[in-house]
């Protein structure tokens, strides 16, 4: 059987599921039309076995004709509150509501490659589960819910494609080892004591606290901790309900951290702590602090990047590879996947000038060069050729 051949006539529908969900986003945690929609092509494959962990998640099955280990696929599904400003024919309906981030593409590759393998069957020795997963976007995530129900139950190994306009389309970035950070936010409260702005003798001025707490938060970065292994450590809203002469009672600060380390990812909220009663005490003011914690730091496999690699080379030629130097410090729920077995992360370019496709992901006129779709399918189902077909 010509696989080349199946992943051309795949391509129609491919485009068309695609488009299908980029009119149609929904937010995380409310993707239940979304996988319905997907539950729906996946049944009309045929020899799939369907599961809804979740009303807004799917993870169908494909047992091989041979016995044989068990590979995961995985796509997010969910969209982002973001209002569309892209010139695009199918752009989204939903006010408000937008597929910024490349997940309806995701859904449409991984829905291509289940078709694709459908087909190959019977010359699969083992299994394929593919998850299409809810809730990338907000922590703390879809994956981590879905590994709670015990979706990589007997899985060997798991790949995941994100699509990205950075790099341009028909190149695929890796980065083994390390690739993403961690990411933990922090609400403080600073408690004083309000009055006139004439006499803030009579005052605790939680500004000024704040504005102290604010560039004391940069010094645990630049002067407590190693520099090789600094993290990102931004105080994101500074809100105070004062007027031109009122001192308020308190002030909000919040922010995310992000690093690469796990241990430092454990030490900066206790310097944090005291560094915030430090100032609070000296002040005569009082603080509540509360850490969410978020996604956990993303690791690549070396086995999964070996096979990766092999992979890009023999789809898309080795030149195709960009071997990134240093990880990202955004963050990525695949990473709970990664807590539970070895996997392996992509990006797939899907930058073209010639189209405008050159906006970055989370901005309302993102969109993607629709040829990366027939990549994303033709790695999705390499990586299973290489591995239940060798």
């Amino acid at each position: 059987m010509n696989i080349d051949k199946l992943i051309d006539d795949v391509a129609a529908d491919v485009l068309r599921w695609r488009r299908y969900l980029h009119a149609n986003p929904e937010l995380s945690f409310q993707e239940a039309a979304s996988a319905d929609y997907i539950a729906e092509q996946l049944a009309a494959l045929g020899p799939l076995s369907l599961q809804r962990p979740t009303p807004n998640s799917v993870v169908a099955e494909l047992a091989g004709g041979r016995p044989g280990p068990c590979y995961a696929l995985r796509a997010d599904i969910d969209a982002l509150p973001i209002q569309e400003e892209s010139d695009e024919a199918f752009c989204s309906t939903r006010p408000g509501v937008m597929h910024a981030c490349g997940h309806d593409a995701h859904s449409a590759m991984l829905l291509g490659a289940a078709s694709v393998l459908c087909q190959l069957q019977s010359q699969l020795s083992g299994t394929v589960r593919f998850i299409f997963q809810h809730a990338e976007e907000v922590p703390p995530g879809g994956a981590q819910e879905l590994v709670d129900l015990g979706v990589l139950d007997g899985v060997k190994m798991i790949f995941g494609l994100h699509v990205m306009p950075n790099f341009p389309t028909g190149s695929v970035a890796l980065k083994e080892g390390v690739f993403s950070a961690s990411s933990d936010n922090f609400d403080i409260m600073l408690q004083g004591k309000g009055g006139h702005g004439s006499m803030p003798q009579l005052c605790i001025d939680p500004v000024t606290i704040g504005a102290q707490v604010v560039t004391a938060l940069q010094q645990i970065i630049a002067r407590r901790l190693d520099p090789l292994h600094a993290p990102v450590l931004t105080v994101a809203t500074f809100q105070a309900e004062g007027g031109y002469n009122v001192i308020p009672d308190s002030v909000r600060l919040a922010g995310t951290l992000r690093t690469h380390d796990h241990a430092v990812r454990e030490r900066v909220p206790q310097l944090v702590e005291q560094t915030v009663a430090g100032i609070t005490q000296a002040s005569g003011a009082s603080y509540q602090m509360r850490w969410t914690r978020g996604y956990t730091i993303g690791d690549n496999h070396p086995q999964a990047c070996e096979i990766a690699r092999e992979v890009i080379g023999d789809t898309l030629g080795t030149d195709a590879l960009h071997e990134m130097s240093a990880p990202m410090f955004g963050s990525e729920d695949f990473s709970s996947y990664q807590r539970q077995v070895p996997g392996c992360f992509l990006f797939i370019g899907s930058g073209n000038e010639k189209i405008g496709a050159t906006y970055g992901v989370h901005n309302p006129r993102f969109k993607l060069d629709e040829e990366v779709l027939q990549i994303g399918v033709k790695l999705h189902v390499g990586f299973i050729r290489r591995l239940l077909m060798a």
